[in-house]
Parts: structure tokens; sequence; C-alpha cells
């Protein structure tokens, strides 16, 4: 047990410092997990010669109990590395991890079949584990208070024990005595780990100093709990207790929705099975039954054949892009929005810089919002497209699974109240939490605990998000708006929505009546992304089966997927990017979700790959590799494969109920999910790469519009100066590009230029930028009207902001590409001067043939059209009021026509 403090206080030591940074990367036993959770017992009841020439250190040993101290120091610098890197030793540890798991599938049937909760009651008391637990720990009993718990919490802890889990109810000394520690002591609670690790270890010392020998002192080298220490807590601190109880009932609550939520495949004891299946999977290359993704691929057969998926190219089938496009919209009041947000985004580091707290990925301020704000904006926009085609209000519903990860239900609640709901309404809105699921660590799937009954808890991957919009009604909600189908969308991809993408993917599932769609794009070789592919599979029973699928980079080598070339020396792969950006149909997924069967978990997967960090009771920090069960969302798929009785590959692909369709790379996809440190010279799936490829995107749209500006170069040129130019377009002012080609013409943005349109209804002809320009409309779409019982509704319409602008030269010293305050991904940038033009309600500005040279803000009030032209000594401004007639709806709009799938745009002066 001395080994374990002089490591949390060495780790508190080191905390901060480069040796412990080089650390972290390191897998390593948290406070709770250092024996893997079984009992720790001294290496040997007094220390001796031997003891420290194992650790390969050589030291005399103090003969006096005053130099007991310099012991305990000198052990702390002995033991620090030994923590890390030696692996957990366990008493109890399966002699084999199959064996393990062939007793827990004997138990997950019987459960499974099991009809009542007596039944289960009876079978889970049969288990050799749970009786000896409970034997072994008579004491335990007072210290949790079995008595007070109901049948069922009572059920929960005994399968935490049945599948060895039983490391989660044992309570170190060290723990009670921390939380005893500040009435004893007189002292608050420090949140220094260094404070923390001390207070424990003083208090060893004056019970060794007491008995004379620290091997006969159980308070803190025998975790099972005894009399003693119970009535010890009881007697010193009141509170101690009633903290046990709540920490107990914060495991029951999690224990219980581990129950339920995964009642498919048995609970608590098929979630641990599950888990074993997979390590073993990674360590035997045995391919897991559990899982519906693995049966899928390892089912015995004489065939089974990944080829690439057929499917439009949407960057150059021109037509049909634009034609399933209008698909698109024609259908959108049948479509709904799904976002799964409930991922904990660690990669990021995102930090409330007020309270010091994590943040989830969506509330990553980016390109001047946040991406929840980003995603609205791009649905809102689509939206707007439809009113200004047919001239009808849709406000389409918004299903989001969130999750208490760093407190992500409550922080996307809070946002969406801050901005009213976005002037949709909260009924427009449907908020619902995924359970957070434990991790395990990546030897032997122990459960990781930071404390005594507080597991390491992560959200359980967004496949989830079928059987949970199942259980909490999301489908029937959907139905109730009118919706039958939806698109699929993850935050932290800001592109997907770009040009005729979505409602391309979206028009073509409408239109032929498919289940699942894909939209994907080019991979290169090695990237760290799941690919699409077409399956093909002869089964036991002689039929054919094909599918579009989705496999994880991490299956590719079991299932012999070979991440090669479309070419030699090319670096594109064969497969395509799966993107994650869907449609779906949604009495299909439903249907599938609402199975009770492992289908309804699609793509379970575990991923130990990467370290999960996390503090304990001490505040020691730790960094382990570990993992938890994952689902897939996109694999819901597996579930939907056709069958013949003949093999017919080659024209197969069109009459299967999944599809796919391809666009440009940086239209599909562009990701932020990665902090970019500072030394770090690769861009990918930061936010910095994905605010490149929109910039990359802006000069291909604004090129085709004949204006002149300078290329995006190698990301490479960023890291040195920043991007070449600074281009921000509200979506509304398209999304489709055919629409934003007819609302600029001509002329020039200069290199080191910023455009920034908040705006609609606007016109573009031959400007000149060089400089900052940035437009904002207060009312960019329409206005918001709200009734005293109701929340504030945007109603589409022409009682909107509207700017022109003709032939005008604009040239300032625009941004201070110097400033080292300067943040481009975010928007956040200093300025020299700039031209600002600000619209309220239904404003309007014209400028004509004029230079506008240095700092300039013009600002409108509602109602009013301000006009810019040359006077005789320079600029002419003349502010009138709209007329009467054309108050509401402004002197002019853009009339939206279609005609053969394409728009056509009039200006219509009123």
């Amino acid at each position: 047990m001395l080994d374990l403090f002089t490591a949390q206080i060495s780790s508190a030591l080191c905390s901060g410092s480069s040796a412990m940074a080089s650390c972290r990367n390191v897998p390593s036993r948290g406070i709770a997990n250092v024996d893997g959770g079984r009992q720790i017992g001294l290496v040997s009841t007094k220390p001796t010669r031997n003891s420290f020439r194992k650790s390969g250190v050589e030291r005399k040993i103090p003969r006096s109990s005053a130099s007991r101290f310099a012991v305990t120091r000198r052990l702390i610098a002995i033991k620090a590395v030994s923590i890390i890197d030696a692996p957990a030793q366990s008493s109890s540890r399966p002699s084999n991890l199959e064996q393990e798991l062939r007793d827990l599938k004997k138990l997950q049937a019987k459960l499974r079949a099991a009809e009542t909760q007596r039944e289960k009651n009876q079978i889970i008391n049969q288990q050799r584990r749970v009786a000896s637990f409970l034997e072994r720990n008579e004491t335990l009993k007072d210290l949790l208070d079995f008595e007070s718990l109901d049948e069922r919490q009572f059920y929960l802890l005994k399968c935490l024990v049945a599948i060895g889990q039983e490391h989660v109810l044992l309570v170190e000394q060290s723990w009670l005595d921390l939380k005893q520690g500040p009435e004893n002591r007189g002292q608050s609670r420090s949140s220094s780990p260094l404070k923390n690790a001390l207070y424990v270890l003083l208090s060893m010392i004056e019970n060794w100093e007491k008995t004379g020998d620290y091997a006969k002192c159980p308070t803190f080298f025998n975790l099972k709990i005894g009399e003693n220490s119970v009535k010890t807590v009881n007697a010193k601190n009141k509170s101690c207790k009633e903290e046990i109880s709540h920490a107990i009932d914060k495991l029951l609550s999690t224990l219980e929705d581990v129950e339920t939520f995964y009642d498919c495949i048995g609970g608590i004891v098929g979630y641990q099975v599950a888990i074993l299946e997979l390590i073993l999977a990674s360590k035997n290359e045995w391919h897991s039954l559990s899982s519906q993704y693995h049966q899928d691929f390892s089912d015995a057969s004489s065939l089974n054949e990944f080829h690439v998926p057929l499917g439009p190219d949407l960057s150059k089938n021109i037509e049909y892009a634009a034609q399933a496009a209008v698909w698109g919209i024609e259908g959108l009041p049948e479509l709904g929005e799904v976002y799964p947000l409930g991922g904990s985004g660690d990669r990021l580091g995102l930090i409330d810089k007020e309270t010091g707290h994590s943040l989830p990925v969506a509330m990553l301020p980016y390109c001047g919002r946040t991406l929840l704000e980003g995603l609205i904006r791009d649905l809102q926009a689509r939206e707007f497209l439809y009113y200004k085609t047919y001239g009808k209000q849709h406000i389409t519903p918004v299903a989001i699974m969130t999750s208490a990860a760093k407190d992500n239900h409550k922080h996307i609640t809070a946002l969406c109240e801050k901005h009213d709901w976005f002037g949709r309404g909260r009924r427009s809105f449907q908020l619902f939490e995924q359970p957070l699921v434990p991790t395990v660590d990546a030897e032997e799937g122990k459960w990781v605990k930071s404390e005594p009954f507080k597991l390491v808890l992560k959200p359980g991957g967004h496949g989830v998000i079928w059987k949970l919009a199942s259980d909490k009604g999301i489908f029937d909600w959907f139905y109730s708006h009118g919706c039958r189908s939806a698109t699929v969308r993850q935050i932290s991809n800001p592109v997907a929505a770009t040009d005729v993408t979505l409602l391309a993917l979206a028009g073509t599932g409408l239109r032929n009546g498919k289940k699942l769609g894909f939209a994907s794009c080019q991979r290169s070789v090695g990237a760290s992304e799941g690919v699409n592919v077409l399956l093909e599979r002869n089964t036991i029973a002689g039929c054919w089966e094909y599918g579009l699928t989705c496999i994880e980079y991490t299956e590719f080598d079991k299932l012999g997927i070979i991440d090669a070339p479309v070419s030699p020396g090319s670096v594109q792969a064969q497969y395509p990017a799966n993107t994650n950006v869907l449609y779906v149909d949604l009495a299909t997924v439903e249907r599938i979700g609402s199975s009770k069967s492992e289908a309804s978990l699609p793509g379970m997967i575990l991923n130990l790959k990467k370290p999960i960090n996390y503090e304990d009771y001490l505040g020691v920090k730790h960094s382990i590799y570990a993992g938890r069960l994952e689902c897939t969302m996109q694999n819901v798929a597996d579930s939907l494969f056709t069958s013949y009785p003949y093999r017919c590959f080659s024209k197969v692909q069109e009459n299967l109920d999944t599809f796919i369709v391809y666009n440009e790379r940086r239209k599909v996809t562009s990701s932020a999910k990665r902090e970019r440190k500072a030394m770090d010279k690769s861009l990918h799936q930061t936010p910095d790469g994905s605010l490149l490829d929109i910039m990359r995107n802006a000069y291909d749209l604004l090129v085709s519009c004949n204006i002149q500006m300078d290329k995006v170069e190698d990301n490479t040129l960023y890291l040195n100066s920043g991007p070449p130019f600074l281009v921000f377009l509200h979506p509304a002012l398209g999304p489709l590009w055919e629409v934003i080609r007819q609302k600029f013409r001509g002329g020039s943005i200069a290199n080191g230029s910023e455009l920034q349109l908040e705006i609609a209804e606007f016109s573009w002809v031959d400007v000149q930028l060089d400089g900052s320009l940035t437009i904002l409309a207060e009312n960019i779409m329409g206005f918001e009207k709200s009734s005293e019982n109701e929340d504030a509704m945007l109603h589409y319409g022409q009682q909107c902001g509207k700017c022109r602008l003709q032939n005008v030269k604009i040239e300032n010293k625009g941004v201070d590409w110097k400033s080292s305050e300067n943040v481009y991904w975010q928007h956040k940038v200093d300025r020299l001067e700039t031209v600002k033009i600000v619209l309220h309600g239904n404003a309007e500005f014209d400028a004509r043939d004029v230079v506008l040279k240095g700092d300039h803000l013009f600002e409108v009030p509602d109602g009013h059209r301000l006009q810019i032209v040359t006077g005789d000594s320079g600029l002419s401004s003349t502010m009138e009021p709209i007329i009467d007639e054309t108050s509401i709806c402004g002197s002019w709009h853009w009339k939206y026509t279609l005609h053969n799938s394409h728009f056509n745009l009039e200006m219509v002066q009123l």
C-alpha cells in the first residue's frame, strides 16, 4: 500500500512537469485501479535491502522511527515510474478470458430467458462470485446500507459482482480518511493533489508511530472494510456515510441505464459479454458473434467480397445534381433533421475560460458562432430556398441526441434557450439524452473507476441513436410533424450542406424510395477514416446478399480489407470515405431500433488504442489505454441487405434499399475534431484545416462568378501567414451555388481581404474589394414575431435587409494580419480599417459608381434606404424612408423560378 501512496504523491509532485508529461501516454492504472481493483497488499511487511534492489536502486534501511519519513521520501522517488509501467497484479484474474466469456454467456442466456425480476434474482443469487463476495464482505452491508435497497437495486449490484467488477464496490481506507479529513483536521479539503495525498500519508504515519509497525495498521493496508472502520466512519463523520449513500445512488443510476438500454443484449451482463468478445477479437483475430456488425461479416460463407460502390458523382453529373437537389427541395416538408451531439470531443480540448470546465463539441466557437448555430443556419437556408421557390413557410423538426458528458445536455439546452430556439419554437426541437457507459481497461475488460462507487463514463457512440430514438418516442414525434425521412449530420463537420450535397442526397432517397443513403467522397490511403463498400455475400443457404455498408478503419485487418490506392502511385484510396452524412427512412430505422435484438445496436466496436484521461479522488490525473462499447449509426445498413437466389452483382445496385452519392471532398466533409497543437504541422481534422477548406470552397464559387482572386495554396503556407483571404457567406445567399452565382457578377477580391456577408437579398456587380467589407442584416431571411403564449417564430419573407453594390471600389487597411491575437478559424481578428454596413429591420443600402476609401460605418434604420453615389465634392449619401406601398417588402427583391430543374433569379423592382 505504501507503494500506492508514494506513487500518488510522486504523480502529484510531477504534475505539470515535463517528466510527468512524458508519462501521460504510457498505459497506467488509476488510483482506484492500481491493482486492477483487488485488495492491495504490501510487497513485504518490512522493507529489506532486496526490495530496493528489485527497484534498481540500493538504499540503506533506516534504523530509527525518526527517519521513517525519510524512507517514504526515498520510496516516492523509487516507485514513481513503476506505478505507470508495471502491469496490474491480480489475485482473482481469470486464468482464461475465453473461459470467463463462456461463463458469462451462459449467465447471459439464462437472464435473457427469465421473464420476471424474481426469476432474474434467483439466477444471479446462484452465481458463485455473488455468494462469495457477500460472505467475504459481510460488514460492507452496513456501509452500503443494503437494507435500504429495493429488489431491483440489489440485483444491479449483484450483476456488477457477477461480471467480475466487484472492485467498484470496494472502499479504499484512504478514501474514507480523505472524506473525514476536513472535520478531523479543521481544514477544508484542498484541490491540490499533493495536499490530498499528504493528508492521507500524514494520517498513515501517525498510525505507524502508534503501532511501531506499519504492517499492523489495517486502516491503510486492507481494502476489505472491517467493523472498526465502519464504526469509525459513523463516529467521526456522520456526513461520510451520507456521501457514500449519494455515491451509491449515482452508481445505481448508471447501472440502471446500462441494464435498461442494453436489454436487447442482456443488460449489464450482455454489455460485459460484448466487451470480452471484442477484446478477444482484437487479441486473437477472432470475430465476435455478439455484434451484429461482426456477425454479418464473419458468417460462414463460400464468398464474402467487398466492392467499390457505384453512385452518381454530383461534381461531374451536373444535370443529375441539379435535378436531385430540386427533389430535395420539393420534399423538404417530409424531411426531419437529426443531430447526434452526444460525443465528448476530448481531442478538441475545449475549455470554458470563465469556469475552467470542459465543453462539448457543439459549443466550439467556429467562424463567429458555435458549431450548433452553424447547423441551424444551414437548415434555415434550405427552408428559405423552399419559401422563395414555393412561397410557403416550413419549419423542419430537429431531433438532437445529447449526453451528460461535459454537461453536454445542459449546455445545448442553454444555448437553444439563449437564442430563443433560433426562431423556430421549442416545439420544433426534441432533445434526448444518451446514457453514459462504463470504460474498460485494455487487458482484462475491468471497469475503470476514479474512486469507490464512481465509474469513469463516456458516451456509447452515435450508433445508439436509433434504439434511443425508439425508446424516447422520437419517431412518433417526427411522424406527428409529417416527416417520413430525415437527414443526419455530425456536429464536427461544418461543410456537409455545401451547395447540392445534402439536398441531392435527400432528393435521391425520397424520389427512389430508398431506406438509407450515404454522401461520400474520395479518401486518402492510410487515413484514419472508415470506408463505404458494397458487400457481396454468398450465405450458407445458397442465397446471394448485397448491400452498402461502412467499415471502420480499425477493422480493416480483421476483415481482410487492403487500404490500397485506386491506381499505382496515387494517394487516393480505392474505397470512398464514410462521412456519416446520411439519409434515412424513419420507419425503417425505427423498425431496426425497436427490434429488441442486437441489430438495434449496429456496428459494435471497442477502440482500445486511445488513452482515456481522468482524475482520481486525490486530484491526481491519469491516462490509461481503455475504451467503451461503442456503436456506429451508419452500420444500421447491416440490417438492410437485399437477398437474391442467384448472383447478380453487375445489375444489382440500383435495386438495393441502400444508395450512395459522391461529391468533391471539401463539399462533403472537413471535420473539426481535434485541437491543433502549437508545433503541429498537420491540419487534418482541425478547425484550422476545416477553415481552409471553406476558403477553398469560397474561391471555387466566386471564381465561377467571374470574380478575380488568389487561390488557396498548400496548408503549409497557412502555418506561417494564415489564409490568403477570409470570405464568410451566409448560406441563405443560396445555399445552392447556382443561386449564388446569379447574385455575384464580376469584380475582384485582393489577397489579404476580408468579406463577411450576413444577408440573403444581395447583389454584387463589378465590385473591387481590397481590404475589409462586412454587411450585417438584422433580418436576414425575414422577421421574428412572437405572441403572448408562444415562442418567437421566424417568418420567412421579403421583410428583410437588402443591399446592392454596383461598380464599387473598396480600399482600406483591413485585417491586421500581423496581430498575434488573430484566431482565423474563429473569425476572431483585429482590423485596422473596415467598411461596415448595418441594416436594421427591412433597411436597404444601395451604392453605385463610388470609391470607398478608409474606415466607414453605414447604419440604416428600419424602413429606410441609404443611397451612396459620387457627388461633386466626393461621396453623396441620401437617406429616405421606403414609400408606404413597399414599406413591408422593400423596394426590390429576388424572384426565384424553376425551369428544367434549374433556378432562375429575376430582380423585381417595386
